[in-house]
């Protein structure tokens, strides 16, 4: 009997406070941005309270329809989308926009504050500790483990290859965790782990719980979500993912020494976060579990899919694979790609940037604005509002790519890099919070399309009109990626 009163009292006090805030300098600047239809008080909460599938799918149409900016509002709270090069460049290139959104703090229970989803001083120190870990004469010397990683893949693959088709998410995301253990992390990794397959399921896992906490404000309290059966789930899942991350760490300080650091020819990143620890740097046992959750996360799924999706791509096209042998004959011998030989590969270097272009591993990045932003397209950002850069948008639209669903290598000739605006492409970010392991991924990709396309012609099971996709923390797909793989005969 009591209870109407007090819903009639909460419902007309969260339209005061939502009248209140809109009558502000955030709601002013934001007024005259493009909005899709919205409900009083909720906003837009039904537009992203949808299926992971459904919600891809949403963002998509609505990427196409308010191009080149819109915002949402949800439950009182603005954000605003970006889908035109020239406004993303205002924000990837001005460091008082560097902080990342609220979005991720979602992520700070797995990955606490490492370089990923840092700010300020720490993000500042953490990238000045790590960026020595992929410099070019360390990138030269994990070739070898890239080599090691692939022959192991194609014996996996030539041991299925006589099925119909072979989903490739599975041997492909083992090859790049793998790749990964060994090379920043200096351990080797049983490929047949069961802690390895738990920490691959435990990955799926977590992207599945964001995506479903991400669209409902009401579960955004700590205490509160913990209660939740989501809540508990996802305490389930971090201690599988921190427990493979502990022994990692673990493995490898068995083997560390600081005083021999100097005389070892391959630098794990690890080595170097442990190392800067003995000398009393400012990063402890947590920052360094963060860093190792980050890059063994960050390090093989972004990776993995981008090389799910090129495989795919090549089947569908045999004249590109094609291409793509003759030019590995022309460059390369008989012995496995040095450094060196894979750079001279121009042709297979453009493939994989259209296939980037296509299937961004990572399709946005979301900011908080650190000051008022003037839009190239007319309008303004309020300070303090999320701000999110819409990568697949941009690299599908065709006010930015003509005919944007062709699959195209040459759109990556000189010439035709030099027409196009500089952030129009942005696969692996830009500006100071770039991806800091974009060359290790380019050089682990071209390795292994060396190796696949060496030994099999790939035949097309899955077109790019199968492919679905869900809202994660990559670009992943709804279900399986099939490939056929037929041997190519002996020379």
């Amino acid at each position: 009997m009591f209870l109407a009163p007090i819903i009639l009292c909460l419902v007309l006090l969260a339209l005061l406070v939502s009248s209140l805030r809109k009558r502000g300098r955030f709601w002013e600047c934001l007024a005259p941005i493009p909005q899709p239809p919205a409900y009083p008080i909720i906003g837009n909460l039904f537009d992203i309270m949808r299926t992971p599938e459904q919600l891809f799918l949403a963002e998509r149409e609505r990427g196409l329809k308010y191009y080149p900016i819109y915002k949402l509002d949800v439950c009182g709270n603005g954000g605003v989308n970006l889908l035109n090069p020239e406004d993303v460049e205002l924000v990837l290139t001005d460091t008082k926009q560097n902080t990342k959104s609220f979005i991720y703090h979602f992520l700070h229970s797995w990955l606490g504050t490492g370089l990923l989803t840092s700010a300020g001083p720490k993000w500042q120190n953490r990238r000045k500790i790590l960026t020595p870990a992929f410099h070019f004469n360390i990138l030269q010397e994990f070739i070898q483990i890239f080599n090691e990683e692939t022959k192991r893949l194609v014996e996996d693959l030539e041991a299925e290859c006589h099925k119909p088709y072979i989903d490739v998410v599975v041997p492909i995301t083992q090859f790049t965790l793998l790749s990964i253990g060994e090379t920043a992390m200096g351990i080797k990794l049983n490929a047949s782990d069961n802690d390895k397959d738990g920490y691959k399921r435990a990955v799926y896992k977590i992207g599945q719980l964001l995506t479903y906490r991400a669209p409902r404000p009401w579960i955004y309290n700590e205490t509160i979500y913990s209660l939740t059966p989501q809540g508990r789930k996802e305490q389930k899942v971090l201690k599988s993912l921190h427990s493979f991350s502990n022994n990692v760490i673990a493995e490898r300080k068995k083997h560390f020494s600081s005083s021999s650091y100097s005389s070892r020819k391959r630098l794990a990143m690890l080595d170097l976060l442990l190392k800067y620890k003995s000398e009393g740097a400012n990063i402890d046992d947590e920052g360094i579990r963060e860093e190792v959750d980050t890059f063994m996360f960050e390090g093989h799924d972004t990776t993995s899919v981008s090389i799910c999706y090129t495989l795919m791509l090549l089947a569908n096209h045999r004249e590109v694979q094609e291409e793509i042998l003759k030019e590995m004959e022309a460059v390369l011998d008989e012995e496995p790609p040095t450094y060196a030989k894979l750079q001279e590969l121009k042709f297979m270097d453009r493939v994989i940037k259209e296939s980037l272009r296509l299937y961004p591993s990572v399709p946005f990045i979301s900011r908080v604005s650190g000051s008022e932003i003037q839009t190239k397209t007319g309008y303004t950002i309020p300070k303090d509002c999320m701000v999110n850069l819409q990568i697949y948008d941009m690299h599908h639209n065709p006010n930015v790519f003509p005919d944007p669903e062709k699959f195209d290598p040459d759109r990556f000739l000189p010439e035709n890099i030099q027409k196009r605006h500089p952030f129009a492409y942005i696969p692996f970010s830009a500006g100071s919070r770039n991806c800091i392991g974009q060359k290790f991924a380019m050089l682990e990709i071209k390795t292994v399309l060396c190796g696949i396309l060496k030994k099999f012609i790939l035949e097309a099971v899955d077109t790019r009109k199968d492919m679905a996709f869900v809202s994660d923390l990559v670009l992943r797909p709804k279900g399986s990626i099939k490939v056929k793989f037929v041997p190519r005969c002996a020379n």
